[in-house]
């Protein structure tokens, strides 16, 4: 039976156990945060053979990539390309995949130069901070002094020495797009869920559709244009387990962002194979 180190005990970990168990493969919770771990001891008591995937906080994952010496499902050069959604997009666009008309911002920045981010776009706009995750702080600005007191908030945030990434970006807002996202798998489309806030929400003004903050994920066929842009974002990132957020609006499909820690879904949101393609991954990780 091969160890598998999850670096989570979320949701993922409770539906990829089983699966992965008729499939030779002991899933196997190893904690990194909220622990106190004396260097010079081990950090479990037998070995893994491969881990998944490299930890979110990346100094934690430092110690455990040290002190469990395995090959990761996704390391930390996957983590940081696909977290960092500036240069994300920067690659993608550079390889001819749709995305948002986005500008990069990097604290600080003078007026003028926010004054001329905002001019780009017809409002509203998103602003959103460059390693966000699951929605948190980004926010829509209809007009320049608006857009700019969010700047202002941003920058005192960004004053403080523990704000690592003092950027965000600023796009164009997609009206009444649909929001998927897709898991690709060493570079092939094996699923897809929509993320839908219940329509009361939607009819109180909420826009931002993840599930962390209420929205619904439903198993839908993605069209194949929008599967081969997801394929497309993965080889261009080079990662080989990636979620793919794409947003529809009218005729238009962008690649909105990617993770490279996706949450797993029921596998009855998948195309059929999903374990088997999910399980051979692993093994070929190991074996690496």
């Amino acid at each position: 039976m091969l160890r598998l180190a999850v670096a989570t005990n979320a949701e993922t970990l409770e539906r990829i156990r089983e699966p992965l168990e008729e499939r030779g493969i002991d899933a196997i919770h190893v904690p990194t945060t909220e622990r106190a771990q004396p260097l010079s001891e081990p950090l479990v008591d037998e070995p893994f053979d491969v881990g998944f995937v490299y930890p979110s906080r990346l100094m934690e994952g430092g110690v455990a990539d040290a002190l469990l010496d395995v090959p990761w499902v996704n390391d930390r050069e996957a983590i940081l390309r696909s977290r960092n959604k500036a240069g994300a997009l920067a690659r993608l666009g550079r390889g001819g995949i749709p995305t948002p008309e986005s500008v990069y911002v990097s604290n600080p920045a003078d007026q003028s130069g926010l004054r001329a981010a905002f001019e780009r776009f017809e409002p509203p706009v998103v602003v959103k901070p460059n390693s966000t995750t699951r929605g948190v702080g980004i926010a829509k600005a209809h007009d320049l002094d608006s857009f700019l007191g969010l700047c202002d908030y941003l920058s005192l945030i960004h004053d403080f020495r523990v704000a690592d990434d003092r950027s965000f970006l600023v796009q164009e807002y997609l009206p009444d797009a649909r929001d998927f996202r897709a898991m690709v798998i060493d570079g092939e489309y094996v699923g897809a869920v929509e993320r839908r806030l219940p329509s009361d929400d939607r009819a109180a003004g909420r826009w931002k559709h993840n599930v962390h903050r209420g929205a619904v994920a439903t198993g839908v066929e993605l069209p194949a244009e929008h599967r081969r842009l997801a394929e497309g974002a993965a080889r261009e990132l080079g990662i080989d387990w990636l979620g793919v957020d794409v947003l529809v609006s009218g005729e238009r499909a962008v690649v909105n962002e990617t993770n490279a820690r996706p949450t797993v879904d029921a596998e009855t949101k998948y195309e059929s194979g999903f374990y088997d393609r999910f399980a051979a991954l692993i093994r070929r990780t190991a074996d690496r």
